[in-house]
């Protein structure tokens, strides 16, 4: 099958291309997405797809199946949960995989996955598994609380299925307390997501800077989806703090990965020499995560089809 037949293709192929390791990586991502398309549409042909994107993590690339996973949550279909369950418990499998597997679950509402989620909360080693594990019990508990019938929360302009929910309306509006909470870390994680993901929903430069304030958190996974929130937010005023993170080569390969690709959906000028550079990265994840950002940028400067890419 031609590269150039990625929006063309069957079922099938979309399988033999996202699951062929000599296929370009940006086609491999497509692939996923068209598949995700035919999951989220539900019918007959929801289940095969879900099962032909479960076969991708048996993939080498961590980017890949790290990705994967999060589209198996946004598909929000129980049928995913067994696949997403094994993953976690795959301790062969990489941290940033595993991670998003349980998030994924989350995503999903998953009730039947709590008591597997509470035990890598309470005995997993890894810090990234542990709050991922910690987040996604309490997504899934408040998604099937009164709360959630009764929240005042604001219509998003973004589609995804998040971590946490954005904090209530009726709670807090202004930057600077938002910030507060966003940066406290004696409140529970679940609430600073709620608050890092109000911050996202104003997207103003105000609330774009009180965000980047959340890249001093010793936590890998909290700075992470600060990466992630402005891949969507798509403000050039986090370009800087952006490039500063990628750059950095100690910090955690999810957090950089998660910077290249928010540089590659705000596809400012700026960014191409930048993305161009870490093309080039030692750290493989970042190394694809530049090459799949390249592709985005393309993507964002073509007024092609929206390209969607998470971490």
């Amino acid at each position: 099958m031609s590269e150039v037949d990625v929006d063309q293709a069957s079922l099938a192929q979309l399988k033999e291309i996202l699951c062929n390791p000599e296929s370009q990586l940006a086609n491999r991502f497509r692939a996923l997405f068209n598949l995700k398309n035919i999951g989220a549409e539900g019918g007959n042909d929801a289940t095969t797809a879900i099962d032909y994107i479960a076969e991708a993590f048996k993939d080498d690339s961590e980017l890949l199946k790290h990705e994967v996973a999060y589209v198996l949550g946004q598909i929000k279909n129980d049928y995913a949960a067994p696949h997403l369950q094994n993953v976690l418990k795959d301790e062969s499998q990489q941290c940033m995989v595993r991670h998003e597997a349980a998030e994924a679950l989350g995503a999903i509402g998953h009730q039947g996955s709590l008591p597997l989620l509470k035990e890598y909360y309470e005995n997993d080693p890894l810090e990234e598994i542990r709050q991922t594990c910690e987040l996604a019990i309490e997504r899934i508990n408040w998604e099937n609380s009164e709360k959630a019938k009764t929240e005042q929360l604001e219509q998003s302009a973004y589609t995804s299925i998040d971590p946490a929910p954005p904090m209530e309306l009726t709670k807090e509006s202004k930057v600077p307390k938002l910030q507060d909470i966003l940066n406290d870390q004696s409140k529970p994680l679940f609430e600073r997501y709620r608050a890092m993901f109000r911050l996202r929903d104003l997207n103003t430069d105000e609330a774009a800077l009180a965000l980047a304030t959340g890249f001093d958190d010793s936590s890998a996974l909290f700075k992470h989806e600060i990466a992630y929130v402005f891949g969507q937010m798509c403000n050039p005023v986090t370009v800087p703090s952006l490039v500063k993170v990628l750059s950095d080569d100690t910090e955690a390969p999810m957090v950089r990965h998660e910077a290249a690709e928010a540089l590659g959906s705000i596809a400012t000028d700026d960014v191409l020499p930048i993305l161009q550079k870490f093309a080039q990265d030692k750290e493989q994840v970042v190394r694809e995560s530049a090459i799949v950002a390249l592709d985005m940028y393309e993507y964002e400067n073509s007024g092609e089809l929206e390209y969607a890419v998470k971490a």
